[in-house]
């Protein structure tokens, strides 16, 4: 059964990672997504919001899928339905580079979530980015 890295990596991981793709982004300042990716930009991490929908929030232009991100990403980060999930896993596994993948508080799927860590990949499966970051690093970087 998947079982989420320990606090000292998840630590390890928001203190290293800079570049976030965030799936699912919305341009709507309500929405969770906005208000975490938000919470990240102004702790200095780069956001790279991913939404076919879209052209650009919080002042960064947007990508209709992640293989249309020009350079590498340290973490991505899902605000998708959990059956979307397979899918996103399947695109990631197919980047030249190996990002963490963060699944937001509530986005569980168990199959996708073992098929990447089985290709060597680091998962965090329905932890929130903005709670563990408060929690683990305090307010600010």
């Amino acid at each position: 059964m998947f079982q989420n890295p320990d606090d000292a990596v998840l630590k390890e991981i928001l203190s290293k990672s800079r570049r976030i793709a965030v799936v699912g982004l919305s341009n709507k300042p309500e929405r969770d997504s906005y208000r975490v990716a938000r919470y990240m930009k102004e702790r200095g991490y780069e956001i790279i919001p991913v939404n076919p929908m879209i052209h650009e929030t919080l002042g960064e232009r947007a990508y209709p899928e992640l293989r249309a991100i020009p350079h590498p990403v340290d973490v991505v980060n899902v605000f998708r339905r959990a059956e979307e999930v397979p899918e996103i896993i399947e695109a990631v596994l197919q980047l030249n580079f190996q990002p963490v993948i963060w699944l937001q508080l509530g986005v569980v799927h168990q199959e996708a979530a073992e098929k990447a860590r089985a290709r060597g990949l680091t998962v965090v499966m329905d932890r929130c980015l903005m709670v563990e970051h408060r929690r683990l690093l305090g307010d600010s970087c």
